[in-house]
This record gives C-alpha cells, structure tokens and sequence, in this order.
C-alpha cells in the first residue's frame, strides 16, 4: 500500500501553479498509489478555498477510500471566519487534517494566526501539517517545538522536514517532540534514511507535494535499502495513523 500524505487540486495563487485534477489522478493511477491526502492551493479569500475545498470533497465522494481532503484556509482570515470553514471541513466534509503554510500564507507559528490553527486542531482532534523550509525564519522546524510542547495532543506533520538546509533541525525537533512527524518531499534521498535509523520509520510519511514528482520521491524510498517493515511505515502507516485513515492492510 501507498499513501502520498501530501498532495494539492485546485490553483495555486501565490506560486501561480495549476495543481490539476489530471494530473493528481494520473500520477495516482500510474505509480499504484492507493490514497492520497489532498489539499488545496495556497488561496488567500474565502470564497475562493471555499470551492477548491469543495472539489476535493466531491472527489474524494467520487473516490471514496481513496481521496481524503485536508484544509487549507487563510489563517489571517478573521477568526470566527476562519474557524468556520475548517469545522466545516472536518465535521461537514469529512477531512483528515488542516495545512499551516507559514510561508504561501505568512504565518508565525507562534503568534496569534498561527496559535489559532493549532487551538482549533486540539479541538477537533485533528493532525495538523506545517510547511517548513523555504520562508525563514517562520518556516523553521524549530519554531514547532515550543508549540508541540504545548499541545502534545496533537500530531504535527512538518511537511519538507525544513528543506535540505534545515533537515538537521527537523531532526532535532522529531528527537525532542515525539508528537512531531516528518513529511519528506524534497529531501535528500539519504536524509530520509538518517531519519529513519535516527527517529524511526514509525515517525516518516511519503509525500508527493505534486503529482509530477511522485515517481521521483517513491524512488528514494525504494533505493536506500529500508527493510521491508521500515518501508511500510514511510509508505502508507505513520500516514494511516497520523491521520486515522483506517485500511484494508
């Protein structure tokens, strides 16, 4: 089994990508994955996150078993306004998770936009998936560990485990924060394994990022010598049990 943990539909208005229906479902269907965990493009309106929330929860109706949403609204959205869509999604729409995008969104983690994502979260019992990177200083793994601390309750996803730049200190946060996941697009190939001897593959998800990128993350995963049971866990169940996604396997 696979589960990509990190995928988008819907235009991307802060990077200008078109995160396409065609090619989400081609890549899905071409490399065997089994699920994938989507989110929208980084918006900034209502209205607009609105809808792309919307078509992935008609997909993942479309779908079912195989297409699970993840929020992703503005968190500089007043809050009443805010906390109302991501209710929706989790109550109405059925999705998994909520996207902190520190960067596509410039949010600090830990002032009041950021805190508000992760009260929420608490609240509704939901994973939340932070972008860490590119858009320093906010994007810095480190900047998560005061706020794991706080709310051990809640599993915190670092999406691009802080660039090839800032691996080490996603590291460093997994090691100090057992609450703390890592979400690998983009990373060095044997970074991955350093995570995996260092954190434990108990605590790695695969993730796309984009469809056009599946293969090329897949194969670090198949080429750095991960035993059979290392590899299920990055492949499909850290992701099944951060996001409660309950499978056949």
């Amino acid at each position: 089994m696979i589960i990509d943990a990190h995928t988008h539909y819907g235009y991307d208005y802060v990077f200008e990508e078109d995160l396409s229906l065609d090619d989400l479902l081609a890549n899905m269907e071409k490399h065997k994955i089994d699920i994938s965990i989507v989110q929208p493009g980084t918006v900034l309106d209502l209205k607009t996150v609105r809808k792309q929330h919307n078509k992935i929860s008609t997909l993942s109706k479309k779908m079912p078993g195989r297409i699970y949403g993840m929020a992703n609204p503005n968190p500089h959205l007043p809050k009443s306004k805010y906390s109302k869509e991501l209710e929706r999604c989790i109550k109405d729409l059925g999705f998994v998770g909520v996207k902190l995008n520190t960067f596509g969104h410039a949010v600090n983690p830990n002032l009041n936009a950021g805190r508000m994502v992760f009260e929420l979260a608490s609240k509704l019992n939901i994973p939340v998936m932070v972008h860490t990177g590119e858009g320093i200083p906010w994007s810095l793994p480190s900047t998560l560990i005061p706020i794991a601390k706080e709310f051990p309750n809640i599993d915190i996803v670092l999406a691009h485990c802080g660039g090839n730049i800032f691996s080490c200190e996603a590291q460093l946060a997994a090691q100090i924060c057992p609450n703390i996941y890592l979400e690998t697009s983009w990373i060095p190939s044997l970074t991955i394994r350093e995570f995996c001897r260092k954190i434990g593959a108990n605590r790695v998800m695969f993730g796309s990022d984009m469809g056009n990128n599946v293969a090329t993350e897949l194969a670090k995963y198949r080429t750095i010598n991960l035993t059979k049971e290392e590899l299920d866990w990055c492949l499909w169940r850290t992701a099944s049990r951060v996001f409660k996604i309950t499978t056949s396997n």
